[in-house]
C-alpha cells in the first residue's frame, strides 16, 4: 500500500490530478486480500474466497476509475474543492496518507480471516452469509454504475434532469450503497471467527467514508442546485431504500 500510494502521489501532483488517488483505492485493497491468503495459515476457503472476491469488485472498479481518469482532461470536483490552496505536504497528509491508512484499516477483517481458523458451531455459517452479501453488493453497485453511465450517455435534451430509475429510484447513491455492502459482507466473513468479530469498526470506518467524508454528501453539495434534484431528494431515500417510499 505504501509503495503504490507513493507512486501514485508522484504522478497525481506532477500532472495536477489529484484524483488519481481513486485509482489506487481498489488495487490496494485487491493487493492486502490477496497477501493475506497466500500468507495467512487461517481456513484456506475462506481467505482465497474473500481474495477472489474482492479482487473481481477491485477489478470492475480499476476499469471504472481508469476510464473516467482517461476520458476527463479536468480534476474530479470534489478533489479540486477539498484541496484548495494546500501545499503538496498537505495534499500528501490529507489525500495519499489518509487513503493508505483508511485501507489498512478497512481491510482489517480480511487480514484476521486469513489468520484465524472456522468454529465448528453455526458461527461457522456466516462466513457463506458474507460472501454473499459481498457479492449481491458488487452486482449492486455494478448496475448501478451502468444504469448512470446509460444516463450519462443519452443527450442531455433526451433524458430526464435527474436520473430516478431502476435502483436510482430506491437509493440516490446505489453504486455507494453497493460499495458499502461489500465490506458489511467481508466484515460478517471474517466475523464467523471469534476474534475478526471485533474488527466492526473497519466496516463502519467504510460507511462513513462512502456516505460523509469523500462520497455521497459530496455529491449532494455538487448536484444541489441541478434542476429537479431537490425534488429528487424529498422522494427517494439518501442511502438505504426505505419500504413503502
Amino acid at each position: 500500500m505504501t509503495l503504490a500510494q507513493s507512486a501514485t502521489a508522484v504522478v497525481a501532483i506532477r500532472k495536477g490530478r489529484r484524483d488519481y488517488a481513486d485509482a489506487v483505492w481498489g488495487p490496494g485493497l485487491a493487493a492486502v486480500a490477496v497477501t493475506s491468503a497466500v500468507t495467512g495459515t487461517g481456513d484456506a476457503r475462506r481467505r482465497w474466497a474473500l481474495a477472489v472476491v474482492i479482487t473481481a469488485w477491485a477489478a470492475r472498479l480499476e476499469r471504472q476509475m481508469l476510464k473516467r481518469v482517461r476520458t476527463s482532461e479536468e480534476e474530479d470536483p470534489r478533489y479540486s474543492e477539498f484541496l484548495e490552496g494546500d501545499s503538496t505536504a498537505q495534499v500528501v497528509g490529507k489525500v495519499f496518507l489518509t487513503q493508505a491508512v483508511s485501507q489498512l484499516l478497512v481491510s482489517a477483517p480480511v487480514q484476521l480471516a486469513a489468520a484465524s481458523t472456522l468454529p465448528r458451531g453455526p458461527r461457522r455459517l456466516l462466513a457463506p452469509l458474507g460472501i454473499a452479501l459481498m457479492i449481491g453488493g458488487a452486482v449492486t453497485e455494478a448496475v448501478a454504475d451502468q444504469q448512470k453511465s446509460a444516463y450519462s450517455s443519452r443527450p442531455k435534451d433526451d433524458r430526464p434532469d435527474v436520473l430516478d430509475t431502476g435502483l436510482w429510484g430506491l437509493s440516490r447513491h446505489p453504486n455507494y450503497l453497493g460499495d458499502s455492502l461489500v465490506w458489511d459482507g467481508a466484515w460478517l466473513t471474517a466475523a464467523s471467527s471469534a476474534p475478526a468479530g471485533w474488527t466492526a469498526p473497519a466496516p463502519a470506518l467504510m460507511s462513513y467514508l462512502l456516505m460523509f467524508a469523500t462520497g455521497a454528501k459530496r455529491t449532494e453539495q455538487r448536484m444541489k442546485d441541478r434542476p429537479g434534484y431537490r425534488d429528487y431528494q424529498q422522494r427517494v431515500p439518501f442511502f438505504f431504500p426505505v419500504p413503502g417510499r
